[in-house]
């Protein structure tokens, strides 16, 4: 094979590669537990046996800490009725809580909900996450932020693609096993991101875990995704959904 021919294959190879689409993974589920179909969840979280959810909608969001198998919810903070909570991360001894439209995170005491302060920033609150170091948030584009987890201060922002595809709607997040897990809203499968690259490595496709002929409403979408390391486990749910389920984690 001559020089020109050899680089005209490897430019053809690396095209081909590029538009390769990740492919999708249905995990089957393990156990389910019953879920408040009133919660319009948009953020959760697990950490020592207790299940973290994030609700909005104006007059109804909320934060509380519950019981997965009783439901029983151990604490709650019902936030002003101006503002519209989104997703939640775990930092240390605290909760850090955003905001849709409000640009305002709230900071509480992870065991009592005690709200401590509040921290300004300037985008759309969708979904948050914590990587052990940085804070990651989506605004339901094609970029994740890179954050300070103390002052919020963006550090870094990643481009989300599948092959050469744009993925926006990038919504509730989840660090789990050095990726980061992200639901895009209104589908029915969660993204498995590369933070280094942002490309996508593959999707859980969850379709079956809720029958969309049985949804109460165009709005009960997929939405919220926990991570138990013990368990080596994901928690998933969505809007209005009446159940939690645990999945194999990817």
């Amino acid at each position: 094979m001559s020089q020109l021919a050899r680089w005209n294959a490897c430019v053809l190879i690396t095209l081909f590669s590029a538009a390769v689409l990740a492919a999708d993974f249905t995990p089957p589920v393990i156990r389910s537990y019953a879920h408040d179909p009133s919660a319009f969840t948009q953020g959760l979280v697990w950490e020592d046996g207790l299940l973290y959810e994030s609700t909005g909608r104006y007059g109804h969001s909320t934060l509380s800490v519950r019981e997965l198998k009783t439901g029983r919810v151990l604490r709650r903070y019902d936030l002003p009725k101006s503002m519209f909570g989104e997703g939640i991360a775990l930092v240390g001894e605290e909760i850090i809580q955003l905001t849709w439209q409000e640009h305002q995170a709230f900071v509480y005491d992870k065991a009592s909900l005690r709200l401590k302060r509040t921290l300004p920033y300037g985008w759309e609150g969708w979904g948050l996450t914590y990587d052990g170091r940085h804070l990651i948030a989506s605004d339901g584009s094609a970029q994740l932020r890179f954050l300070d987890p103390v002052t919020l201060q963006e550090l870094r922002r990643l481009d989300v693609t599948d092959g050469e595809q744009r993925i926006d709607q990038l919504n509730e997040l989840e660090y789990v096993k050095g990726e980061i897990l992200a639901n895009r809203y209104g589908s029915d499968r969660i993204a498995r991101i590369s933070p280094q690259t942002g490309q996508v490595i593959g999707w859980i496709e969850l379709s079956h875990l809720f029958l969309q002929q049985q949804r109460p409403t165009s709005e009960a979408v997929l939405n919220g995704i926990a991570y138990d390391a013990v368990r080596d486990v994901l928690i998933v749910t969505g809007k209005h959904w009446p159940k939690l389920f645990v999945l194999p984690a990817p």
